[in-house]
């Protein structure tokens, strides 16, 4: 053989040695983050929301995560955990437990993880089925407030559900209208329904919020000041200047590669982390605090283990204060705040609640902070939540919620650019949205599995709402 010929053959031999070697490395990265996926959201879809565990892995997780093909699961009832396994080396548990929902058990055994006391002993109260919402779970009553056209109201809701082409893109599952403080229209989707939790995704930061503005009315936190992070507190560390507002307002300096996949943070975050606001909490900075605008989950989920750490302190147990501060005096008795396998909620992540939960927690934000003549949050919080961040390049983004307000030298460039400039709103992956429009009393609740975001318009939706109120 020819010297030359017998290189080439080296070379490629070496280069094809080196592809497989990186190949096989990213699948043993990645095939444990899809397996942790798989096991999740079968046990939270199945045991939270009640639903066919095969339904969920159709609509919800495949077209998600590429991996499923290759991962089976196993649904426990009777444990109420899930196990998922990939080629026989890669296996995720997820366990079940009543009041906090699905955890992934890592780092952390399934054992200890049932030893947990998180929610046990929280009794949910229910709402009366003879009274309407929110008061209650009954019917909407009619008729309909003076001036609101029930044919366009109707229409907007065919809309929201219509599919432009033969493929179903959108996937809405629910939307719910709340104007001037009444539930006026509701739809669900085949197989979903009023009374089931449905997952918010990042709608759970904006619910972090609220827990942050209870905090600061109790005089237990103070946004000004530096955030009390443990990993922060060396002498000479830059991070103990990062103040509770920069991590609220997502402007803290801090690393994170908010990509859900594989080799990135948000990914290894929720389904290889044992701690996520840890995980979140050892990144370096990557810019002074405040000068950088950079959406993060680790951020939120730092401020979630803040709260944690006061609430144990006030209250003895995190969900204790979680439900009795929020959600029984607003009657979300639905929600389910899911913790990470150290008991902290994954305030970025994992709330589920029904789409009239959610539209009720819109509702204390449109009556600003007020439920029942009784203050919830304090004074000024709705406010300063729905005041731009400076480094938000079109003014979209406040205190973990979503703004439309649009640059101050530019105002017209928004997010929804017909809609209300005063619209903001609890924002989740696959276009979960809590929209509230103080200028027009509206609040507007949106579920779905929107995987293409682009076949969802969220400014089209809130015009056609409009079109039908007085």
């Amino acid at each position: 053989m020819r010297p030359w010929i017998r290189r080439t053959f080296i070379i490629s031999g070496i280069i094809l040695a080196a592809g497989v070697a990186a190949a096989g490395w990213y699948l043993t990265q990645a095939i444990p983050i899809g397996t942790g996926y798989v096991a999740k959201y079968l046990c939270s879809g199945a045991f939270i929301s009640g639903r066919d565990p095969d339904t969920v892995l159709r609509e919800d997780v495949a077209p998600v995560n590429p991996l499923t093909a290759v991962i089976s699961a196993q649904i426990d009832r009777p444990n109420k955990r899930v196990t998922a396994d990939s080629f026989g080396l890669f296996k995720a548990v997820a366990v079940y437990r009543e009041g906090c929902g699905c955890t992934l058990a890592v780092g952390v055994s399934e054992e200890n993880l049932r030893k947990q006391d998180i929610a046990s002993g929280f009794a949910k109260k229910k709402l009366p089925d003879d009274l309407p919402w929110p008061e209650g779970n009954g019917e909407i009553p009619g008729p309909l407030p003076a001036g609101v056209d029930e044919g366009k109201l109707s229409n907007a809701l065919d809309k929201a559900f219509a599919e432009s082409g033969s493929k179903k893109l959108k996937y809405t599952r629910a939307v719910l209208v709340v104007y001037d403080g009444r539930l006026i229209a509701e739809r669900y989707a085949p197989g979903f329904d009023r009374n089931m939790p449905l997952l918010g995704w990042s709608m759970s930061k904006s619910i972090t919020n609220a827990l942050v503005g209870i905090m600061v009315k109790k005089g237990r936190l103070n946004i000004n000041e530096p955030a009390p992070v443990p990993e922060w507190q060396k002498e000479g560390d830059p991070r103990r200047k990062i103040t509770l507002d920069q991590l609220l307002r997502m402007s803290s300096g801090l690393e994170f590669g908010e990509i859900y996949k594989p080799l990135y943070d948000a990914a290894r975050m929720l389904y290889g982390s044992s701690d996520f606001a840890a995980y979140a909490a050892a990144k370096p900075l990557t810019a002074p605090p405040d000068t950088k605008w950079s959406y993060s989950s680790g951020t939120a989920n730092i401020i979630s283990r803040i709260v944690r750490t006061e609430a144990e302190k006030s209250h003895g147990n995190f969900y204790k204060f979680i439900r009795e501060e929020l959600f029984d005096r607003i009657g979300m008795q639905s929600a389910v705040p899911e913790p990470d396998p150290s008991g902290t909620y994954v305030g970025s992540s994992y709330t589920f609640a029904t789409p009239r939960d959610w539209a009720r927690f819109g509702l204390l934000y449109l009556q600003n902070g007020m439920w029942n003549g009784e203050r919830i949050l304090p004074e000024g919080w709705v406010a300063y939540t729905t005041t731009p961040t400076s480094g938000a390049p079109i003014g979209q983004y406040g205190a973990l919620f979503w703004l439309n307000a649009g640059p101050v030298s530019d105002p017209g460039k928004r997010r929804w650019p017909s809609s209300p400039a005063d619209a903001y709103s609890a924002d989740g992956y696959q276009e979960q949205k809590v929209i509230v429009i103080p200028s027009k009393k509206l609040v507007l609740v949106r579920f779905g599995a929107t995987t293409v975001r682009k076949a969802w318009n969220t400014d089209a939706f809130i015009t056609d709402v409009l079109s039908a109120l007085p």
